[in-house]
């Protein structure tokens, strides 16, 4: 009884190797039917060649990976920042998405966020809130640093900080913020209605359902150009001045 279930269980594998399945086997069709489904598969939004079999957050930008639908392997690019089609191609972002929304500054002055602060001019804008103790204070240091640098060179560009917690950041909280960092004029802190935020996020790409896995990207934008692109914010200042400078440089 034990060699012809030996015989058995030998024939079966050489058959789903690859051998004849025949009808009588049931089993071992029905295994080389249906594919072999692999380990999910989690990628960082930021730097979307980040890939992990199981969640955690990105070694490059400490971002939360996502997980990626199932799906067969797109060719790789030879450009490693464009992204997969899971999150989209991060180039392909364009002034036309900017929405027009109401919101607030520091100042507590009302401002359509495209007319009043893109519009005509070169961007850079990061996500923070004021109760973050992680990220945002350093992403917050590189933008007054390069701020700084800028008004040395008399390099135009409008610094946009937007909240992710627009329940908390009032106006009044975002002018003791921008304080605390010596921000100077150029630079506006933004906040407003929470839905109205929500849809800005969400447009900008930086959309998040928990505040403290917000992005430490910078959108970084010459909309007289059209040209877009992206930088990790907690690079060096000189490396995001870099960025910066090339954007606003764009004829």
């Amino acid at each position: 009884m034990l060699v012809r279930v030996l015989v058995r269980v030998l024939v079966l594998a050489f058959m789903c190797a690859g051998g004849p399945v025949p009808d009588a086997d049931p089993a071992c069709a029905r295994s080389l039917k249906e594919p072999q489904r692999g380990a999910a598969r989690y990628a960082c939004p930021m730097d979307p060649e980040v890939k992990s079999a199981k969640p955690g957050k990105c070694p490059k930008c400490g971002m939360v990976l996502r997980l990626v639908p199932e799906e067969v392997d797109a060719p790789a690019s030879p450009d490693t920042k464009t992204a997969s089609p899971a999150f989209g191609d991060p180039f392909s972002f364009s002034s036309s998405r900017v929405p027009d929304v109401a919101v607030y500054d520091q100042n507590g002055s009302r401002l359509s966020f495209y007319s009043d602060l893109v519009k005509g001019k070169t961007v850079a804008i990061n996500f923070i809130f004021t109760t973050c103790t992680t990220i945002c204070p350093p992403l917050t240091i590189t933008f007054r640093r390069v701020q700084q640098e800028m008004l040395k060179r008399s390099l135009p560009v409008q610094l946009i900080s937007i909240s992710v917690d627009p329940t908390i950041d009032t106006p009044e909280r975002l002018h003791d913020f921008a304080a605390k960092f010596e921000a100077a004029p150029g630079w506006s802190f933004v906040t407003g209605d929470k839905a109205t935020i929500d849809k800005l996020l969400q447009a900008l790409g930086a959309a998040v359902g928990n505040k403290n896995d917000h992005t430490p990207m910078i959108l970084i934008g010459n909309d007289v150009t059209g040209h877009w692109t992206r930088s990790y914010g907690l690079s060096s200042p000189t490396a995001l001045l870099k960025v910066i400078s090339e954007a606003a440089g764009r004829k």
